[in-house]
């Protein structure tokens, strides 16, 4: 990241209050609901790509290494469908390590995925894909491709 993007995130957070509760550095035009919420690992910084939108009501895990790209909704509370001021409660959405959502992916609430899963660009996340190991696409999601399970560890085990 350059330094004018930590100088951006510093006036945007610490002056204007936008996404203030994060702490780490987040793209201004990015919105994470619930920072408190978000569980991450090594070498994550959800948010830190443009117009990223997080709400983590019931709860984020994203593991080692996993990269989120612009434009990438991660929705873990619905709205109740006759009072919009009430989310409901659903299982929190885990992901692996090693993972890569593409850009304007959208994962909805209680998904799983495994690690070294490969979220398409624009894919829709409906359900689990809790083995990993995959390249998923489409809406609904789908497996496009499996990955090489011990070229994918041995990878990781180099980090």
């Amino acid at each position: 990241m350059s330094l004018g993007f930590y100088i951006t995130d510093l006036i945007f957070r610490k002056i204007f209050r936008q996404n203030a509760g994060t702490s780490w550095a987040i793209h201004h035009t990015s919105t994470i609901h619930s920072p408190e919420r978000i569980t991450r690992g090594k070498n994550v910084f959800p948010g830190d790509s443009p117009g990223v939108y997080i709400n983590a009501a019931n709860g984020i895990s994203i593991g080692d290494h996993t990269n989120i790209g612009p434009n990438v909704g991660l929705v873990s509370a619905d709205h109740d469908v006759i009072d919009n001021d009430l989310h409901t409660p659903a299982a929190p959405i885990v992901i692996g390590r090693f993972c890569w959502l593409g850009m304007g992916a959208v994962v909805l609430p209680g998904v799983t995925l495994g690690h070294f899963t490969i979220v398409g660009a624009g894919t829709i996340v409906t359900k689990s894909f809790e083995q990993g190991y995959c390249v998923i696409a489409g809406n609904p999601a789908r497996i496009i491709r499996q990955l090489n399970k011990e070229e994918c560890d041995a990878f990781a085990e180099s980090k």
